[in-house]
């Protein structure tokens, strides 16, 4: 059963006259890939659970896998790539670790660390490859925030910044590191749930801040915004759901078009809980989840499934055309779209 499904996924499942290929490129890792990293069209990474970190130089032909010596039972969440030879990834729960490599991977410097028993960090994002922000669970209703002006060596807890305190029950989701997302020259969104969703911004690195209600599914632990894109600064997306109903697809995407201000459903929704969204262009986002990947080629308006595989993640190559999707057992597919 399991070689006639993977023979299955190499014809093209047809949508509004496109074809989306998804294509094994690697699988069997003793490890669930949460982070992703495309940098190029042959350069990638992805961070998953037992201290493992993988790195194509070739598009997804072929992965060179490493553990950081010393941090093997780490779950690493997030990932952020400059090049085949920098990298940054932080840990999920407590102890919290930031660890930078700048030679491919072969040695890791520890840059941050946290020993509270309270701390879980859950997401990061780059605006350039000097400055980026990592935020966190709250610690006493505040949400904590870090942020690096010399490309991820040295960190500043600027919680501090963010005067609204969080409310009870109220956390954020590192499903795959895509709950905050950086745009431009200082724009920062960070999405929230569990008891109640907001998304929290700022157009200045993190100096000041603004909130906006999410009004996506929420009310208990496991439902919210697990993951969020914006194609400008304008415009963006949020998916998620309930992950304890992985197959339930009520209220569980968004669309916004002033920046997150407010939100609105989309006509046809994503046929259950994504963890996982990102733009091919401002009218093609997919969005991929344990139930599967789905389709939009309208700006996100209507949805389509093209696919009942189990993901964590995907990604668009942050210069070309190379798409990443990875999920657990060391699972990681290349979506080719194709007319």
């Amino acid at each position: 059963m399991k070689t006639l499904l993977i023979s299955a996924l190499f014809f093209p499942v047809l949508c509004l006259a496109q074809s989306y290929n998804l294509k094994p490129v690697t699988t069997g890792e003793n490890t669930s890939i949460r982070g992703m990293s495309v940098v190029s069209d042959k350069v990638a990474w992805v961070s998953g659970s037992n201290g493992s970190i993988g790195k194509t130089l070739d598009g997804g032909m072929t992965w060179i896998w490493t553990k950081p010596a010393g941090y093997e039972k780490l779950d690493f969440r997030d990932i952020e790539a400059f090049d085949e030879n920098k990298a940054v990834i932080v840990n999920a729960g407590s102890p919290a670790f930031i660890l930078l490599t700048s030679d491919g991977g072969k040695n890791w410097r520890e840059c941050y660390k946290n020993l509270d028993s309270a701390i879980f960090l859950d997401g990061m994002g780059f605006w350039d490859a000097q400055n980026g922000m990592i935020f966190g669970d709250p610690i006493r209703n505040k949400m904590q925030l870090l942020k690096t002006r010399d490309g991820g060596m040295n960190w500043q807890d600027v919680s501090g910044n963010l005067k609204t305190e969080m409310k009870v029950g109220e956390a954020g989701f590192a499903a795959s590191g895509t709950t905050i997302t950086t745009y431009g020259k200082g724009n920062v969104w960070i999405a929230t749930g569990g008891s109640v969703s907001n998304i929290y911004f700022s157009d200045n690195f993190g100096y000041s801040w603004k909130v906006y209600k999410c009004p996506i599914i929420q009310g208990e632990s496991s439902t919210g915004p697990f993951s969020m894109a914006f194609f400008d600064a304008k415009n963006g997306v949020v998916v998620g759901g309930n992950y304890l109903k992985d197959t339930e697809n009520t209220n569980n995407v968004l669309l916004t078009g002033d920046g997150g201000k407010s939100w609105k459903k989309p006509a046809r929704p994503v046929t259950g809980y994504r963890s996982g969204v990102t733009y091919i262009n401002k009218k093609v986002l997919l969005a991929t989840g344990s139930s599967g990947t789905d389709v939009s080629n309208d700006g996100g308006m209507t949805w389509h499934n093209i696919s009942g595989l189990s993901f964590n993640v995907i990604q668009k190559s942050k210069t070309g055309g190379l798409i990443l999707l990875a999920g657990n057992k060391g699972e990681i597919y290349q979506l080719i779209i194709g007319r």
